[in-house]
């Protein structure tokens, strides 16, 4: 499975500590659940927001500030706060990303605000950017050269389950026992992964040499590269324009009850997973022609649900189809910037890695801080989908841009 954290980097171990045998390692299904409970708390607040928003007496945007910031928590945590915890020992920095994992949700849970509530948000977001930063090379370090790509695929299972399972899971409890119940399961989750992670993860894990200064200028300075992080914030951007308010959408728009929004998002959570799975067997020959391809399908499926909104039948068959589009791009996205850094910049590929992780995070930011504007707007929640199929339309022109100067 191919994900948004790129390909990891290279780590200098002991041979003891890697597994020589045919099982992999139990510490993997550690980093499998800290990636559950860190998957689940990014998303799940998508299908909470009007719930959120109706017990802090705030609008439907404002809620959608809980997105947007703790995405932009991500966007820093990844490629800034990575840097400045290099020195540390992975095996701490693990169990102190968790802990910090479970601050910032126990202080969700009791948030008595919203204002402390995004700072809560915040806090989250800066363990996950670090988190899934390192992750990578925590669980490459564990087993032998062979088996890296397995214990990886391994690790970010944990990720997709997420929006499989946790996401609609998280929001059945929400509209249940309140949405403060839901991130108490979340902390709960880090709690197991931190106990994991100090009873399995080993100890003489070698730290990586840390990115120096000239090589994140490099990175910034060089066309190719931005373009590509400008593709990967519209095309990922896009999809949360619509969405960051998808429950609102099915409740108000489409005149569906709380109960069958948990149900089409556990829909659309398979359509997520079969559309990355198919979406990085797409992109492996030719990345570029493969996401030019998909962000086109991706405008045209979210200018349709413009319109399938309305009817109840048609707007899940569209879902369906809009979750295994928004997330196939995932791959091809990392893969591109991978070989790009690869082909321009060698040895700068972890530096590229984690600048377009912080792409992700400022695409969704960005969207659903858009979409936020064109809710209270006269346009409504009817219009974040075309909305969204514009941006999408962008990262179009800046593929086919991409495509012209790297023929040449």
């Amino acid at each position: 499975m191919q994900t948004i954290t790129g390909k990891p980097e290279a780590v200098a171990i002991p041979i003891s500590s890697v597994s020589k045998g045919t099982r992999l390692p139990a510490a993997l299904w550690a980093l499998t659940i800290a990636a559950f409970g860190i998957g689940t708390t990014e998303f799940v607040i998508v299908g909470l927001l009007p719930t959120v928003a109706e017990d802090l007496a705030i609008t439907i945007p404002s809620a959608g500030l809980l997105v947007s910031l703790y995405a932009m928590g991500v966007a820093v945590g990844a490629p800034i706060l990575t840097a400045l915890t290099s020195r540390i020992p992975r095996k701490t920095l693990l169990i102190s990303l968790m802990a910090l994992f479970i601050l910032g949700n126990g202080l969700a849970s009791i948030a008595p605000g919203f204002y402390t509530l995004v700072l809560a948000r915040i806090v989250t977001g800066f363990a996950h950017g670090v988190f899934f930063a390192v992750g990578a090379t925590i669980a490459a370090a564990m087993v032998a050269p062979e088996k890296r790509a397995t214990a990886i695929a391994i690790m970010f299972a944990g990720l997709t389950l997420a929006i499989v399972t946790g996401v609609p899971l998280g929001t059945f409890i929400g509209q249940h026992f309140g949405w403060r119940a839901t991130f108490i399961g979340v902390a709960l989750l880090g709690v197991v992964g931190l106990i994991a992670s100090a009873a399995l993860v080993p100890n003489n894990l070698k730290n990586n040499e840390s990115a120096t200064l000239t090589d994140q200028l490099k990175v910034l300075a060089n066309k190719r590269l931005l373009l590509a992080f400008l593709m990967t914030a519209l095309g990922y951007g896009g999809t949360f324009v619509a969405f960051t308010y998808l429950s609102p959408i099915l409740q108000e728009v489409t005149g569906l009850g709380e109960s069958a929004v948990s149900l089409i998002l556990l829909l659309y959570g398979i359509a997520i997973a079969i559309g990355n799975l198919a979406g990085g067997k797409a992109a492996n020959k030719n990345p570029l022609k493969a996401l030019l391809w998909m962000f086109v399908l991706q405008a045209v499926v979210l200018l349709i649900f413009t319109f399938t909104a309305h009817d109840k039948v048609w707007s899940i068959v569209t879902l369906f189809a809009l979750g295994g589009l928004s997330f196939a791009n995932v791959p091809g996205l990392q893969l591109y910037v991978v070989q790009v850094a690869e082909k321009y910049l060698p040895g700068t590929e972890d530096v590229a890695s984690a600048f377009n992780i912080a792409a992700f995070n400022i695409g969704i930011a960005i969207g659903a801080y858009v979409g936020g504007l064109v809710v209270v707007s006269p346009l409504g929640l009817e219009a974040t989908p075309w909305v969204g199929a514009l941006f999408v339309l962008l990262a179009v022109l800046v593929t086919l841009y991409s495509a012209r100067i790297s023929r040449r």
